[in-house]
């Protein structure tokens, strides 16, 4: 199959914006922060199982004082302070998220690593389709960007380790940052103009 590259007018508000590190950085540790589990447990002594009868009576032992073999000072015992179920995830202002994403957009395009297709449309759903799709366009690692669903491109990319793809709703800094390239179709760039217009 043949990929045609267009030029297209890049909106400057877009894709000329000023490169903010610091919200790059925020967006990143934001949707790393989010896709954490937070399901790591640990038992307290009043979870471990076993542990209700009094070892030794309270006196005249000769020994120290002790209540239950699940107290954390024993072998078998429970933990102290260990962690608990927890939701790590979190959010940027809504303003902030929009410059992040501006800023990587404006990232790709300064530093030639965007490229804009008429569309892309795979005979069949096969790796090697995409493969060769890809090499016409000399790239290896791309997050590719498509405006509507299709299970042909979808599943074309699925086995490669260097490539993605997304749709619009879907784009986001921390895959934008990861992929070398930003290929875009061209309804995806006009939708993403859309949602992006100040």
């Amino acid at each position: 199959m043949e990929v045609h590259v267009i030029q297209p007018t890049l909106k400057e508000e877009i894709f000329g914006a000023k490169t903010r590190s610091h919200l790059l950085h925020q967006a990143v540790v934001m949707q790393l922060a989010n896709r954490r589990a937070g399901s790591a447990a640990t038992k307290t002594k009043g979870f471990v199982r076993g542990g209700g009868k009094k070892p030794w009576k309270q006196k005249g032992t000769g020994r120290a004082r002790s209540g239950s073999t699940r107290s954390p000072i024993w072998v078998g015992g429970g933990t102290v302070f260990g962690p608990t179920p927890r939701d790590y995830s979190y959010r940027m202002p809504r303003s902030a998220r929009r410059e992040a994403l501006l800023s990587a957009l404006s990232l790709k395009h300064r530093d030639g690593k965007l490229i804009v297709v008429d569309k892309l449309q795979l005979e069949a759903a096969k790796t090697k389709n995409m493969v060769q799709a890809l090499t016409e366009l000399k790239v290896s690692s791309a997050l590719i960007v498509i405006a509507e669903p299709d299970a042909a491109v979808e599943r074309s990319a699925r086995n490669l380790p260097k490539v993605k793809v997304l749709r619009v709703e879907g784009l986001n800094v921390y895959d934008l940052l990861r992929y070398d390239y930003l290929i875009l179709t061209e309804g995806a760039l006009k939708l993403l103009e859309e949602r992006l217009a100040a």
